[in-house]
């Protein structure tokens, strides 16, 4: 009888928790925290993608904007008065699979992403491991400037692994291995293939509130691109995830972000920008 009212209660306590809305995902308390919830709040840790996942038949509208550079002052609003949009909306297929369609007004740019969970940290796996796979489509490109040009040309592709751990109910740290293919691309500035290795991190400072940082090194890149550097803060308001960040990067787009940063930190060349989700 005992064991039987144990089960149950347990039960009762998952079911409990499946019900509990996007505030509490991380704020739950668990038999073990540090293992069993997810490492990532938000599903980017700036610009860059996390390994959270949307849960199933959830969507998720975003709204993502970069300003212009910050060092131009008063002349152009500290950046305002230059902007970058990206639309786009999230489902999920599923707890571990997820698909996205974004379009950003910085070269025109459309990109369809395809994201799944291949393991989940526990107690017996150390980290979470999540796939997460682009295809973008520079729209921007015309045959005034390239004759003989192909719809094939102005398609670009990313592939990530995307591998972190919940280091306690604060600290959460990730590694991204990253892959570009670029059909159409300028030999003197970049390389058709660029490979690039990701380390971002997330740090709580109160229920609500996190600091989070990435950095990309591209070991492909010519000296005219910049490796992406970002710093931001998480603000959690209901069904909202609002991203405060700055960066060496004006560009939205998963693979415009990672291969095509253009300020330079050290002489005050960064971008002001946010990050919206809305769940529903």
């Amino acid at each position: 009888m005992t064991k039987t009212f144990f089960f149950l209660s347990m039960l009762f306590s998952s079911f409990t928790f499946a019900q509990e809305d996007l505030l509490k995902d991380i704020d739950t308390i668990k038999t073990n925290p540090e293992t069993s919830l997810p490492a990532f709040k938000a599903l980017q840790i700036v610009t860059g993608q996390s390994t959270k996942l949307a849960a199933k038949n959830e969507w998720y509208v975003i709204i993502a904007h970069r300003f212009g550079d910050i060092s131009t002052g008063f002349k152009d609003f500290f950046g305002l008065d230059n902007a970058s949009t990206k639309l786009g909306v999230i489902y999920g297929i599923t707890d571990a699979m997820s698909v996205s369609l974004s379009r950003e007004t910085n070269q025109k740019t459309f990109e369809g992403a395809f994201k799944y969970r291949l393991v989940k940290q526990n107690d017996n796996f150390p980290v979470d491991v999540v796939g997460y796979h682009v295809m973008g489509v520079n729209t921007n490109l015309d045959k005034d400037n390239y004759p003989h040009l192909k719809f094939n040309d102005r398609l670009s592709y990313l592939t990530q692994a995307l591998i972190s751990r919940r280091f306690s109910d604060k600290l959460s740290l990730q590694l991204t291995p990253s892959f570009v293919h670029k059909n159409l691309y300028e030999p003197t500035i970049e390389d058709k293939n660029q490979f690039l290795a990701g380390l971002g991190g997330r740090y709580k400072i109160s229920k609500r509130v996190s600091v989070n940082a990435e950095y990309f090194v591209n070991f492909d890149n010519h000296s005219f691109y910049k490796n992406p550097l970002s710093l931001g803060v998480d603000i959690e308001t209901g069904g909202h995830i609002f991203q405060l960040l700055f960066t060496n990067s004006q560009i939205n787009s998963d693979i415009g972000y990672l291969t095509n940063a253009s300020g330079n930190w050290g002489k005050g060349h960064v971008f002001f920008g946010f990050n919206l989700y809305r769940v529903f």
